[in-house]
């Protein structure tokens, strides 16, 4: 079994990132989960968070996604995230903007599509804010 896993970050405008990893922490949507090589087979959803990726013992990177989908097997790891950016190019300010225009969003929105995309937005700029300010590392 190789000691580490091939992970891939892709959001629908490019590839983020493609390297082989010790460890991938991945913000799940019924928890956070971490993947190892010899993981078992698994299809997640994310839910807005930050991705911290190990090697050398560490946290090497942390990247902000903004929710989509993970799917896991034995030596890989593969993000498909609706946006992802590395948490040091977060702009706090722009980030407490996005929040109070999220916020603002889902007051004005009705019930149904509109009240979930606006819910949505919400948890993400708030998860945006949170990496932002220091947010909890694993």
């Amino acid at each position: 079994m190789a000691d580490t896993v091939a992970f891939e970050l892709v959001t629908p405008a490019r590839l983020v990132l493609s390297q082989a990893v010790e460890m991938v922490v991945v913000p799940g949507g019924e928890g956070d989960f971490g993947v190892l090589p010899g993981h078992a087979p698994l299809i997640s959803t994310v839910r807005p968070g930050v991705v911290d990726i190990h090697n050398g013992g560490k946290i090497t990177q942390r990247i902000f996604i903004a929710g989509g989908f993970a799917e896991v097997g034995e030596d890989r790891c593969t993000v498909l995230a609706e946006e992802a950016m590395a948490v040091e190019d977060i702009d706090r300010n722009k980030a407490e903007a996005r929040v109070e225009a999220a916020r603002a969003a889902l007051e004005k929105a009705q019930e149904g599509i509109d009240r979930t995309e606006a819910g949505h937005e919400l948890s993400a700029a708030e998860a945006m804010l949170a990496a932002a300010e220091g947010g909890p590392r694993h």
